[in-house]
């Protein structure tokens, strides 16, 4: 009969058509998965070098692929740096110089701007599906939406930190930062599983109009949240393991306030210093997640065909959090090196190397770049170029260092790197000269014993800087 012919003429064609999508994703397009941990120092995980607190599911990074030991970041604190992770360009190409917190975030203005094209919009442009899970802190109002930027899925909050469980914080040890310690004086005081310091004034009010949302209406979450991370991000492969998927999964651990769950508090009941303790089983959990999400991707026969980054925003902030950025000085909200320079880890089986490290200055702006390259899209054209496809360089085909420079401002702080030479400005009219080749640590300032390479690498700062532009909000 010829109507019988035609109904399966058409399944055969829809059946052809959906193999061939399956083998055009698997071939050309590559799933795409970035793992940001939210002020985690450089020496906190096993593979940088710390023994007290196990992290073998993000050791599994390195040990498949690369861990890059010089990785920086655009700055040293959260929204400027991942405006410059979702863009490819410093923030102060377009005005993302500050970090806005509390209310700020609510404020018309305050965000990245419109005007700049996003990893996940060109990413849909390429046939990608795209999806947020927890932190964004690159504006809080409508038009800031991660759906409007390029995002098809989002659940999470919009501002700085949240509280990991809704109050009263049931299952969790809970440290709390205040000016004075409730019944007065200062200090350190435990209540229960409740403990308030005095030791950098008030926690902020994190959950104040900041929602957990999922796209844009407010759910109450029960689970901690690094374990609805865990969750939302195994929910979103499972969903989309039939096409190709860009994952984005943003967590605001180990970012205070310091709240860990019952279950990894036993587990670090060893550690006497209580804020270590409590930092300790956050980033165990964290580990976890990343655990949870990598064994979802080998479960679904994924992990070959998808290109996994991990990396902090910035340095940790030891005094807060107790998050150690050793061997390095400094800490989150620095210049040196502390501040700027994070964990830093890729795999890509097949793709890049396993079990390897490389040793040159890299920046996270070159995620927006091998992303772009590994998705065969186009990258967004632009005066200027501070994004580089990290392929090559890991496999040999390029020897030199992927930037001939590296530069940084906020506000009075600034750096600028050239090869192994560092200058840095952490405090107003002081500037600093530092050989990090001989001195990751930077103690021995070499201003007064080399002026006329400090001048040559000032020159090329303010060169760099006369290009950038005014900050948008503060």
């Amino acid at each position: 009969h010829p109507m019988k012919f035609l109904f399966l003429f058409f399944l055969f064609t829809i059946g052809s058509l959906s193999n061939y999508a399956r083998e055009e994703r698997v071939s050309k397009m590559p799933n795409l998965i970035i793992l940001l941990a939210d002020d985690l120092g450089y020496g906190e995980l096993g593979c940088q070098g710390n023994k007290e607190i196990p992290t073998p599911h993000i050791d599994g990074i390195a040990k498949k692929g690369v861990r890059f030991t010089q990785g920086y970041v655009t700055a040293p604190n959260c929204s400027p740096s991942r405006a410059g992770l979702i863009t490819g360009k410093y923030g102060t190409r377009f005005g993302h110089e500050f970090n806005p917190t509390g209310a700020k975030n609510e404020k018309p203005g305050y965000g990245l701007p419109l005007s700049e094209k996003t990893l996940a919009g060109s990413l849909s442009m390429a046939g990608y599906v795209n999806g947020l899970v927890g932190k964004w802190h690159l504006g809080g109002t409508a038009p800031y939406h991660p759906f409007r930027r390029g995002f098809d899925e989002f659940f999470g909050f919009t501002h700085e930190g949240h509280y990991f469980v809704p109050e009263p914080w049931d299952g969790t040890t809970t440290w709390l930062r205040r000016k004075v310690l409730p019944g007065g004086g200062k200090g350190i005081r435990r209540f229960g599983k409740v403990i308030y310091s005095t030791h950098l004034g008030n926690e902020p009010d994190y959950d104040a109009n900041n929602p957990i949302v999922r796209g844009s209406q407010p759910v109450q979450e029960e689970e901690y949240f690094t374990d609805a991370i865990t969750r939302e991000s195994i929910d979103f492969i499972d969903r989309h393991a039939d096409k190709p998927f860009f994952l984005f999964v943003s967590y605001n651990a180990v970012h205070s306030p310091l709240q860990a769950t019952d279950k990894y508090m036993d587990k670090f009941k060893h550690i006497e210093d209580i804020q270590r303790q409590i930092f300790a089983a956050m980033l165990a959990n964290l580990d976890d997640s990343v655990g949870g999400i990598m064994k979802k991707l080998a479960d679904e026969n994924l992990e070959k065909d998808t290109l996994v980054f991990f990396l902090s925003d910035n340095g940790g902030p030891t005094r807060e959090l107790t998050s150690s950025n050793l061997p390095l000085r400094g800490e989150k909200g620095q210049m040196y090196e502390g501040g700027i320079r994070v964990p830093f880890l890729f795999q890509w089986p097949g793709k890049v190397p396993a079990g390897k490290t490389f040793d040159r200055p890299v920046l996270s702006t070159d995620i927006f770049a091998t992303i772009h390259a590994a998705a065969g899209a186009p990258k967004p054209k632009g005066k200027y170029v501070e994004s580089y496809d990290l392929v090559p360089y890991l496999t040999g085909k390029y020897k030199e260092d992927p930037h001939e420079w590296l530069y940084w401002r906020q506000s009075n702080k600034a750096a600028f790197r050239v090869g192994d030479m560092k200058i840095v400005r952490q405090t107003p009219q002081k500037w600093e000269l530092y050989d990090l080749a001989k001195d990751p640590s930077e103690t021995r300032d070499l201003i007064k014993e080399r002026p006329e390479e400090f001048q040559l690498l000032l020159q090329g700062w303010e060169k760099i800087n006369g290009n950038m532009v005014e900050p948008l909000f503060k």
